[in-house]
């Protein structure tokens, strides 16, 4: 029996706890709050923890007056020695990791949660990377099997990095369940086989990943049943013939697998196709992208949010409201663009490349489409 089959029957199980007052749910393909549905209209902002507590108001304050109602952070950053300046959560040392509660770790970011409900909005918190930024999983290969190879994927499959990162992720677990301000936990951010560095092993594939997160959310949701849970992925597909590389890139991520999982609430896309070999077709690649993603979002009766998506600065303004259109009119449930950005005590905060500051073209846009989303309902 195919993965997915499977995972749609095991699907059909799950019946939905009652809504739990304050708390962002979901009913079919779309969320809600409270009876009335809300709007996943959304931004990312890695960065805040890493700011003065001024400097994450003020950020907040420019976030909520471009009227989204949904915020990405990274409830991540691991370390094999303490920083100068900075949060850090998790710090490594000789093969044990220490949690960090202290003023420049978990309780730095009670002020990210206490700010984000002061502006009215909810936050989405990604637990690790795939990436090194951070820290991420190969901190974890690196620190609990240094004479495994260094495979990336060993994260996945294990047993005592899995261990390690259940205790991570019950620190946040425990100390925010009863907070409704956090919208949904994330497993990673852009899960696959191989990291920045670090090799995939040849055992790795799409079951070793969709294994993985069954695994996890399934955790998640032991500990804390009142949260969302998603993974945080890409949104690849595994659909081989004369397809473009995304729809076939072979990096362990199956879209339609995964969002059958029935411990998972939500599903997950990003798209910058100028850096998967789409340059010289952006804008129809990416209303593709969104419309191929919504059909598996009515299948699989959940709601999937685009939730990073960027093109160079010159040809954002060009570019994303063709998206946003076929975001609103293919139904999927939400976006997030990647990635906000303000004017800060020290300076602009961090610029990639693809942010955008206030009373910017592409912050008027964002204003206008979560006005557009919000209305469509």
């Amino acid at each position: 029996m195919r993965l997915s089959a499977l995972l749609s029957m095991c699907a059909a199980l799950v019946v939905n706890a009652s809504p739990i007052p304050n708390f962002v749910y979901t009913v079919g393909q779309k969320f809600f709050l409270n009876g009335h549905e809300y709007t996943f209209a959304g931004t990312n902002a890695y960065w805040l923890a890493q700011m003065s507590n001024s400097d994450i108001d003020q950020a907040f304050s420019d976030i909520a007056a471009s009227g989204v109602t949904t915020v990405r952070t990274w409830g991540f950053n691991d370390v094999t020695s303490v920083p100068s300046y900075g949060t850090y959560y998790q710090l490594w040392t000789n093969g044990t990791a220490a949690i960090n509660y202290g003023s420049n770790g978990l309780a730095k970011f009670d002020y990210v949660v206490q700010s984000a409900a002061a502006h009215g909005l909810h936050l989405v918190v990604t637990l690790t990377n795939n990436w090194s930024d951070y820290g991420g999983m190969d901190v974890y290969v690196s620190e609990l099997a240094p004479n495994a190879g260094g495979y990336h994927d060993l994260f996945y499959t294990d047993p005592t990095i899995i261990e390690a990162y259940k205790t991570y992720v019950s620190a946040w677990l425990t100390r925010y369940t009863a907070n409704p301000t956090i919208l949904s936990w994330e497993l990673a951010n852009e899960p696959r086989c191989a990291g920045t560095s670090s090799p995939a092993s040849s055992a790795c594939d799409t079951t070793t990943i969709t294994t993985w997160v069954s695994t996890l959310s399934a955790y998640i949701k032991s500990v804390d049943p009142y949260h969302l849970v998603a993974i945080g992925d890409e949104g690849w597909f595994q659909r081989p013939g004369a397809q473009p590389y995304p729809y076939d890139p072979s990096v362990g991520i199956s879209f339609d697998d995964n969002i059958m999982v029935p411990t998972l609430d939500w599903g997950t896309l990003h798209l910058y196709p100028e850096y998967w070999g789409q340059a010289d077709n952006v804008t129809e690649f990416g209303i593709a992208w969104i419309r191929d993603h919504a059909t598996v979002q009515k299948l699989a009766n959940k709601p999937v949010v685009i939730e990073e998506f960027g093109v160079t600065i010159a040809n954002q303004s060009l570019v994303y409201p063709q998206w946003w259109d076929e975001v609103l009119s293919s139904g999927l449930a939400g976006d997030a663009i990647w990635q906000s950005g303000s004017y800060l005590s020290g300076g602009p905060s961090p610029n990639d490349g693809f942010t955008y500051y206030p009373n910017s073209t592409v912050y008027a846009l964002v204003r206008e489409y979560a006005g557009l989303l919000k209305a469509r309902g």
